[in-house]
């Protein structure tokens, strides 16, 4: 299999793709792309489900370090007000963790448009494909129909004008032959049509999913920004209910981090099996999808010296029959003309066409030409093997940063609760309210002195 031009597997691709695989049983899986293989599903599953043991553990050693924190914290003194020793310490690991947070935003958002951005270029390597497909078939279509209608009108108006001439009128026998081989020949290059699959509906579907992939990452990532610049605003405002809040949500956050890391690593998994060996895979689904044969399949997957091309033989006919009633046309001009001038009109009219069909001929044979479509496979490859899986990369790095900062600043958070003076609900009041516990101890002194 050749690869398409400016398309070389990546070490990433090779990195995951030697990456072993198993089953729920834990039994060895090939790595080949077979997305329709249970064994295969069974083992992306797992590669997925790993994330979910990172988040069990994660959780498991926050709850242990929050209820050591709780329970084996020893008493504090009556009357300290000092606060513990490595307060400041916790704080600022707190803040530190959340900064690394913002840090791994800015790579989420990085690696999401860099996905969103293969993902548009497959789709517009679709999209261009489709067009050179439908551009063949509507030139073959109009083709065939112009050399039909010249033979209904043109030639058997020239047959009625030279019926008096035998030889002349074998001679627009022999161009109305040549004109029905060639529209024969020329309609077998339409391999495309009456094909069910429409690499439109395809590109439209990727869109629409990539589309709210793109949304569902950028939501997740102002989720987790809006987390981090809450809970340092909380702790620098040492206001509890904001801390308290935000560890609810950051304990949210956690969750989906993690449960982004195993869709992300199932992906770029797969995505990397496909990668390393793509020509296969898309040949046999190709062939499956249309019915078309390998020959055509082959020449413009692969477009390499050793895949002759399918067409050629029909492009050749094609071509002597359309120079055949040139000559014949080219014959009866000279012959017919000086004694039937009637017949001078259809001729003209004959040659306006065939000029016409063999400009159309001849861009047919530049567009049947597999550079085109195999320039377009290749740019497809190129937009989800490296720019997407790139992405996805990026975007397992956000995850593990965003997992990493949440999981410390949920240890971090209750410690630095208990550092925080307590809330008084006559904090803002007026020193010299009478209301104030402060002033009406005051006053109860004062009237015992007297």
């Amino acid at each position: 299999m050749g690869a398409p031009p400016g398309y070389r597997p990546s070490a990433w691709v090779h990195l995951l793709h030697q990456l072993p695989r198993a089953d729920f049983q834990l039994r060895p899986v090939p790595s080949g792309f077979a997305p329709r293989d249970q064994e295969y599903q069974q083992a992306l599953l797992l590669v997925a489900a790993l994330a979910g043991l990172g988040l069990g553990l994660s959780l498991i050693f926050i709850a242990v370090y929050l209820i050591r924190f709780c329970c084996c914290r020893p008493p504090e003194p009556p009357g300290a007000k000092s606060p513990p020793p490595g307060g400041g310490c916790v704080i600022w690991s707190c803040i530190a963790a959340l900064l690394v947070g913002c840090a791994g935003i800015g790579i989420g958002f990085y690696g999401n448009s860099e996905t969103s951005d293969g993902v548009s270029q497959l789709s517009s390597a679709l999209l261009h494909a489709n067009h050179t497909l439908s551009t063949i078939d509507d030139l073959v279509l109009e083709t065939v129909e112009r050399l039909g209608e010249a033979v209904r009108t043109e030639l058997t108006t020239l047959e009625e004008v030279l019926s008096e001439r035998v030889e002349l009128v074998a001679a627009t026998w022999g161009a109305r032959r040549q004109a029905e081989a060639a529209a024969q020949h020329l309609q077998g290059l339409a391999f495309w049509q009456g094909v069910s699959l429409s690499p439109v509906q395809v590109a439209e579907d990727v869109t629409f999913v990539e589309e709210y992939r793109w949304l569902a990452y950028v939501l997740l990532l102002l989720l987790v920004l809006l987390v981090c610049l809450f809970t340092l605003l909380g702790l620098a405002k040492q206001s509890k209910w904001l801390v308290v809040v935000m560890t609810a949500m950051s304990l949210l956050v956690l969750v989906l981090s993690w449960g982004s890391m195993g869709l992300e690593a199932a992906t770029a998994v797969g995505l990397s099996d496909f990668c390393s060996n793509p020509d296969t895979y898309v040949l046999n689904l190709t062939q499956e999808e249309t019915g078309l044969s390998l020959d055509i399949l082959n020449y413009y997957f692969l477009c390499n010296q050793a895949v002759s091309n399918p067409f050629q033989q029909r492009l050749t006919l094609s071509q002597r029959a359309l120079a055949s009633i040139h000559s014949q046309l080219q014959g009866l001009e000279r012959e017919a003309v000086p004694q039937f001038p009637a017949a001078q009109k259809p001729l003209l009219s004959l040659e306006e066409t065939l000029n016409v069909t063999e400009g159309s001929f001849h861009q047919l044979v530049a567009l049947l030409h597999c550079r085109s479509l195999h320039k377009d496979y290749g740019s497809a490859l190129r937009g989800l093997c490296e720019d997407a899986l790139e992405g996805l990369l990026f975007l397992m790095l956000f995850s593990l940063l965003s997992a990493g900062a949440l999981a410390t600043t949920l240890c971090s958070l209750p410690r630095a609760w208990a550092l925080f003076p307590p809330s008084d609900d006559y904090d803002d009041t007026d020193d010299d309210d009478p209301f104030n516990p402060q002033e009406s101890k005051r006053f109860v002194q004062w009237q015992s002195s007297i």
